[in-house]
């Protein structure tokens, strides 16, 4: 890369918008060009609209880069974009970045546009494959740029899980989730509903992960996305944690691995990310602790500087063919992380 390319962030104030600055500060391919929010926070400078809320400081250089209205006109007049980073809430990305996508590459976070059968619901360790979706979006659309999607932040850890385990046939995976606090946004749940107490409901979640999953680890056959033919079953509940989702998975296999195929499969397992030597890649997708008591959030959610997937507890079931734990850092590897690696990937296949 001789030339960074210059980024705006939609949604900039929020906070996966602040992760997606925190982890862009210093990236040896993109520049942070310009920042878009709601018409409240335009015109302001960057500090005086933001309330900061990420554990490292707010750099000077961002606190005082004024904050531009998230619509095309006033991006294109704030600076000279090459690509989009879209953190914008579900219920209003649709349209916007469907405006951003007819002229620049954008990698969604929001759920607006993941299951429409021409965009891509990318993982880079597992599906690069799928990015080419993208010549069949702009042809079909008329775009000059595309519209490309992360998963979920439960979904993404989970389906990470899952790749190095088809190669003993997937067939039911039943997964029962403990997702953290900063996975509802800022300022989130209400203090009173969730101090001493675990909220079993966290609305669309479960349906989003029966279906992404299917879809992120299907096949593409040039056209379409045909998707994976294992049944999945999850249950989604909120827990008083900060960062780190902690899963537990069962999962019925067409063969019967030993517990060591099963530890080596997670470990071993590599992606094109790995391969490409991606700035924000982590070395091992998937760490294997060997402790009876991890993955914990506290203490395993920054593995691979929060990119990692943290799997443990792996052992046989009486009913399906194997169980185990699967902890993700759910605003890293869950969030801004997962866009940022998919523009890396789209960077070096030449594609953005």
């Amino acid at each position: 890369m001789t030339m960074k390319r210059k980024v705006a962030i939609l949604g900039a104030t929020g906070a996966v918008g602040q992760r997606y600055i925190q982890l862009l500060q210093g990236h040896p391919w993109f520049q942070i060009e310009v920042l878009a929010a709601s018409e409240r926070s335009a015109g302001k400078k960057y500090g005086d609209a933001c309330n900061w809320v990420m554990e490292s400081n707010l750099p000077k250089e961002i606190s005082e880069m004024p904050v531009a209205s998230a619509d095309v006109e006033s991006v294109e007049k704030a600076g000279d974009v090459d690509l989009v980073f879209s953190s914008l809430p579900g219920d209003l990305a649709g349209p916007v970045e469907s405006e951003f996508a007819a002229l620049f590459p954008v990698f969604s976070k929001a759920s607006a546009h993941r299951m429409e059968k021409d965009v891509p619901l990318i993982i880079p360790e597992i599906n690069p494959d799928h990015a080419d979706l993208i010549k069949v979006q702009q042809k079909q659309r008329g775009w000059k740029g595309f519209i490309t999607t992360d998963p979920n932040c439960s979904t993404i850890q989970l389906a990470i899980s899952l790749r190095p385990l088809m190669q003993f046939g997937l067939k039911e995976i039943i997964v029962t989730t403990m997702q953290a606090l900063s996975g509802a946004g800022y300022p989130g749940v209400p203090s009173l509903d969730i101090i001493d107490n675990v909220v079993p409901f966290i609305s669309g979640e479960e349906e989003k992960m029966e279906a992404e999953a299917l879809k992120i680890l299907g096949n593409f056959n040039g056209k379409v996305i045909q998707n994976a033919d294992f049944k999945l079953s999850a249950s989604c509940n909120r827990v008083h944690v900060k960062d780190g989702h902690l899963e537990s998975v069962f999962i019925k296999l067409d063969q019967e691995p030993s517990i060591q195929e099963i530890e080596d499969a997670f470990s071993n397992f590599k992606g094109e990310p790995q391969k490409l030597k991606l700035p924000s890649a982590p070395v091992n997708p998937i760490v294997v602790r060997h402790e009876k008591n991890r993955p914990q959030p506290r203490f395993d959610r920054d593995a691979g500087c929060g990119m990692s997937v943290v799997v443990g507890r792996i052992r046989k079931d009486p009913i399906m063919t194997l169980k185990y734990m699967c902890l993700g850092h759910n605003t890293i590897r869950g969030g801004a992380g997962a866009g940022i690696l998919s523009a890396e990937l789209f960077v070096a296949k030449g594609l953005a």
